[in-house]
């Protein structure tokens, strides 16, 4: 639990090892598909992909390194994001939805980030 403050938004790290590698600073802009943003995941919103189902998950992310977390991790991670951003009704409620969740792992990061989300 003291961890989770500080993953910030981060729901994968593939962008802080590409941030972090020092073979990085020579890279450059690329045109090439398989380098670009996909399935849809640039300017999402937390709350939006906190209700993708597992099927959604699959689906959206076939192809993606993202998907060997699996949908209950994403859906933690996300949590654990949403309970670090900016109080917010939308947050709030996207939460609250998946407290009926089977996991219990799953339900817990929802109540930390609910309570996290009450926060003045």
């Amino acid at each position: 639990e003291p961890l989770r403050p500080l993953l910030g938004n981060r729901i994968y790290g593939c962008d802080d090892c590409l941030l972090a590698c020092p073979w990085n600073r020579f890279a450059k802009p690329t045109g090439e598909q398989d380098f670009l943003p996909r399935n849809g995941l640039e300017g999402s919103e937390l709350a939006g992909l906190l209700g993708w189902s597992e099927a959604e998950f699959l689906k959206r992310l076939e192809g993606s390194p993202i998907r060997r977390i699996g949908h209950l991790r994403w859906l933690r991670n996300i949590a654990v994001a949403l309970g670090n951003a900016p109080p917010s009704p939308v947050a709030t409620t996207a939460l609250r939805q998946r407290l009926d969740h089977p996991s219990a792992m799953l339900r817990e990061h929802l109540h930390w980030a609910l309570e996290r989300q009450s926060r003045p």
